[in-house]
């Protein structure tokens, strides 16, 4: 059993370095970096769902408007990537639009996602 417990605490301690590692590389990152990359997984989610058939316009609404809270509300605050995240959230809204009057699908309400 000593064996056992020594390779668990190799296992243990290995995990804590590479936990401390990937928080050095947060802190190292500005947080407007990760806050665009967490807006480009949304814009993907909801592209996701856009393309899925048939499309889930709740869930790509959801996404969307979660995508507009950010750019709409971070604004500049986003840093250099600002402007880019706003033309994508354009995009999306369009996509969003244009989906929905090919499908004749209802959803969550009769505007697009956000002020799209």
């Amino acid at each position: 059993m000593t064996n056992e417990t020594s390779g668990d605490d190799t296992d243990l301690e290995a995990a804590e370095q590479a936990l401390a590692e990937a928080r050095a590389r947060v802190l190292d990152t500005p947080a407007e970096v990760v806050v665009t990359n967490h807006v480009m997984g949304l814009y993907e989610l909801g592209a996701i769902h856009l393309s899925a058939d048939p499309p889930d316009l709740v869930s790509a609404a959801l996404a969307i408007d979660s995508v507009a809270a950010l750019v709409e509300g971070l604004g500049d605050r986003l840093g250099d990537d600002a402007a880019t995240m706003r033309t994508a959230l354009t995009n999306i809204q369009m996509a969003f639009v244009q989906i929905k009057a090919q499908t004749g699908q209802a959803s969550p309400s009769d505007d697009p996602p956000a002020d799209g």
